[in-house]
Parts: C-alpha cells; sequence; structure tokens
C-alpha cells in the first residue's frame, strides 16, 4: 500500500486560498464589471427616455436591460472575425504579465473545462504498459 504524506496545516491553509483566490477572481471581476455597467448606462441614458428622471418614483431596470443588451452585444462580436483576433491580442498580452499570468492562465483554464462546445471532452485511460 501507498501511504500518504501529510501535509501540513500551514500548506494546507495555503492552498485552500489559492484555491479561493482563483474562484473569486472571476466572479467579483463580473460583478465589479456588471456595476460599473450598471453605473454607466445610467449616465448614458437621455433624460427625456429614462422614466425615473421625469416620474415621482423610481423604476430601476433600465440600466440593467441597457447591460444585458451590452454584454449580448460584445459576446456577438467577440464570436466574430475581428472580435477573436483582437481577444488573441489580448490573450497574448495577458500571458507576458508575469503575476497576471499565473491568474488569467488558470481562469482560462477553468473557464475552458466548463465551456466546452466541441463535444470533444477528453477523458482518463489506463493503458497496460508494457503489454503482456
Amino acid at each position: 500500500m501507498l501511504k500518504k504524506k501529510k501535509k501540513s496545516f500551514a500548506l494546507k491553509l495555503r492552498n485552500y486560498f489559492f484555491t479561493g483566490v482563483i474562484v473569486l477572481i472571476p466572479i467579483g471581476f463580473t460583478l465589479y464589471l456588471s456595476k460599473f455597467l450598471i453605473n454607466l448606462s445610467t449616465k448614458l441614458v437621455p433624460a427625456g427616455l429614462n422614466p425615473n428622471t421625469y416620474l415621482p418614483y423610481s423604476i430601476p431596470g433600465i440600466e440593467i436591460v441597457l447591460t444585458l443588451v451590452f454584454i449580448t452585444i460584445v459576446g456577438s462580436l467577440s464570436l466574430s472575425f475581428l472580435g477573436k483576433k483582437f481577444l488573441q491580442i489580448i490573450d497574448d498580452l495577458f500571458k507576458k504579465i508575469p503575476i497576471l499570468r499565473t491568474i488569467y492562465s488558470a481562469i482560462g483554464q477553468m473557464t475552458e473545462s466548463f465551456t466546452n462546445q466541441d463535444g470533444n471532452k477528453k477523458s482518463v485511460v489506463l493503458i497496460e504498459y508494457p503489454r503482456k
């Protein structure tokens, strides 16, 4: 039997911390970007079209709808030829920055594993080597 080496408490704590950071960075970035876009879209809507300026009460939602439309447009542009080239340039740039390289690569691999749309799933197999 193989004996497992026990990891020290500090090593486990460090691994938990870095795993938490890798999980929370994309979530936090998405929430921050959404909040930024909602605040930006509040300023972009003309006062004549924004019901919050002429009604006696506030109706939240226009900013959220505009943010969803903007995210959808960015998604459609990123699937085009020029969008893919632009994303490749951004990808190459992030891979050259020392600290961001590690975080960006980990997030990219995690995202890629969750969004494998090609259908060519990779799996682990056991091959007897050397064969009898």
